[in-house]
């Protein structure tokens, strides 16, 4: 397998200034290949410059600017002039494919905070005083940097990234060959159906309440950002008080950026150790999240009609907060290290198919919580309709895998201590494709 590690670093006063001034020189070479690459294109003869050209030329830049350039890992710089083929690549596809383009943009300096070093040893190396009980990582021109390293590296170190996050440094490092960690078998398939107001819901009638980070942080996040807008958006030199501003709102983001992944790494996690396979819902955050298109008023030239796009823009924060892509991420990632399966499945209509008559009516739903079939009358909690009808459509994927007794799974539901709000008066009974709901 291949698997990341990100480690805290520790760099002096000395060594932080030169990692800002490593990021700085990154950024510099970043922008003079972008404005080369624009240079070329705009004169008359339409040159393009490809990355072998631009790479050519790191010879000459690094000794023409010894005291700059040249003093930093020539393989990094490189690998600084592949980010930027990268952009450009996805440029064009983008444009063939009738996109968006977005053409690449200059970035500044706060805008540009990771430096890649392709091989271990090559510029850098890791765990460069191995005599030492502190775990240290040696970079070119900087020296060997303390290193909070809290979690064994298993595996072969392949690459390493110096990244900046505010005022904290990290590095992170890429490995081949890492071990898989299978678990033992434990309680069978299950599917999940995710949401706003329960951040999931299984199959067996577990709800994981939503936290909400960014609502819960919004009031002191608004002040912050308030105190931030009355400084200057465009300026030379910000002062004192203008970066320590930015400085506060930046801490507010990463905080809640960390909550969001700690609970879905222990989220995806559970479901891990718990079950033998998972089917969920194959979503497109992105093109959930899009803004509604405006509407013209046919009656009034340049006036537009109501569209919902406040209401729309409220339910996207609600989404983007949850961050069910990079939960759905870890979940598949955490599912091949313990060898488990999951399974993606076409997210239409399951919850608005009734589970007993499998009848697909946009009024089954009647509100967000309360599921209804008009064809039989059948009722229950609408996410647990959706998470069942993901785990049937999942069947033949999850034909091989146990299913355990519902009684055992709603006991141990119950006794990991989640919110359950499922009706007593139903259960569902398993068959061979799937669950299908009954009475009792």
């Amino acid at each position: 397998m291949i698997r990341s590690y990100r480690f805290l670093l520790r760099p002096t006063a000395r060594q932080a200034v030169m990692l800002d001034a490593m990021l700085r020189d990154h950024c510099s070479l970043y922008n003079g290949a972008l404005q080369e690459r624009r240079d070329a294109w705009r004169h008359g003869s339409k040159t393009t410059v490809r990355y072998g050209d631009q790479s050519a030329q790191l010879k000459e830049i690094r000794a023409f600017d010894p005291e700059r350039q040249g003093r930093w890992s020539f393989s990094s710089q490189q690998a600084t002039l592949r980010r930027l083929d990268k952009a450009f690549q996805a440029f064009f596809r983008r444009v063939k494919a009738g996109q968006k383009p977005g053409y690449p943009r200059f970035k500044g300096v706060g805008r540009f905070g990771t430096v890649v070093f392709p091989k271990d040893g090559d510029g850098c190396r890791w765990n460069s005083t191995p005599h030492e009980q502190q775990t240290r990582v040696r970079l070119q021109s900087i020296g060997h940097i303390r290193v909070h390293q809290h979690r064994p590296v298993e595996g072969r170190v392949k690459t390493i990234a110096v990244k900046r996050e505010g005022s904290r440094w990290y590095v992170v490092l890429s490995c081949d060959d890492v071990p898989a960690e299978p678990l033992p078998p434990a309680g069978g398939p299950v599917g999940i159906d995710m949401g706003i107001t329960h951040f999931l819901t299984t199959s067996v009638g577990e709800h994981i309440t939503n936290p909400g980070f960014l609502d819960a942080a919004a009031e002191e996040l608004a002040k912050a950002q308030r105190h931030l807008a009355t400084f200057p958006a465009r300026t030379r030199q910000r002062t004192k008080k203008h970066r320590a501003a930015a400085r506060r709102v930046a801490k507010l983001y990463a905080k809640i950026r960390h909550q969001r992944l700690d609970f879905h790494h222990k989220a995806a996690r559970t479901l891990v150790r718990d079950h033998d396979a998972i089917a969920h819902e194959r979503l497109n955050t992105a093109g959930m999240t899009k803004a509604p298109a405006p509407r013209a008023d046919p009656d009034k030239p340049g006036a537009f009609l109501p569209n919902g796009a406040a209401a729309k823009a409220g339910l996207n924060r609600r989404i983007l907060d949850a961050g069910w892509a990079q939960f759905l991420g870890i979940l598949a990632d955490k599912a091949e290290s313990a060898g488990r399966l999951v399974v993606p499945v076409d997210a239409r209509c399951t919850s608005r198919t009734c589970p007993r008559c499998e009848h697909v009516a946009k009024e089954n739903r009647v509100t967000q919580s309360r599921f209804h079939c008009t064809a039989c009358g059948f009722t229950a909690n609408a996410d647990h309709v959706g998470a069942a009808n993901v785990l049937n459509r999942a069947g033949p994927a999850l034909r091989d895998v146990a299913q355990p007794p519902m009684r055992e799974a709603r006991a141990a539901a119950r006794g990991r201590g989640h919110d359950r709000t499922v009706s007593e008066a139903t259960v569902y009974e398993t068959r061979p494709r799937g669950h299908r709901w009954v009475s009792t």
